[in-house]
């Protein structure tokens, strides 16, 4: 049977996001999103909350129709390390859409594999549950 390191590669779609067992609040009822992990040990994320498109009025976004569409959007990249003691994956984020990301650079999450296909990612610190589903 495969490490978890190698369990996790791949690229995998959110199914859910959940606080304390219910809906996410920002996040609506459907957020849609991808998490990539790379056998080199790198990783990306992004998540976009579950609401109508944001619209644009002219050639460029104004700082309104920028903010509205950022808000409640998760987008980072960087490094993963798996510690399977103690059943967790660090993402050692070099960069984010977030501001203010470097003061909290490294999300640390437990995470629980349901059979070959899904992995339960869930943040240290909070109730969230992130479910992902392998593509």
């Amino acid at each position: 049977m495969p490490g978890d390191f190698d369990r996790f590669i791949g690229m995998w779609r959110l199914v859910a996001i959940t606080t304390d067992g219910r809906e996410s609040p920002g996040r609506g009822a459907h957020p849609t999103g991808l998490i990539t992990y790379h056998q080199s040990g790198w990783m990306a994320a992004q998540i976009q909350p579950d609401r109508p498109p944001v619209g644009r009025r002219g050639d460029r976004p104004s700082a309104e129709e920028a903010l509205a569409a950022i808000h409640g959007y998760t987008a980072y990249f960087g490094t993963f390390v798996i510690d399977e003691a103690a059943r967790t994956v660090t993402h050692h984020r070099k960069g984010s859409v977030t501001p203010g990301w470097e003061r909290h650079a490294d999300f640390v999450r437990r995470y629980e594999f349901v059979g070959a296909d899904t992995v339960i990612l869930r943040p240290l610190g909070n109730l969230n549950e992130l479910v992902w589903e392998r593509l």
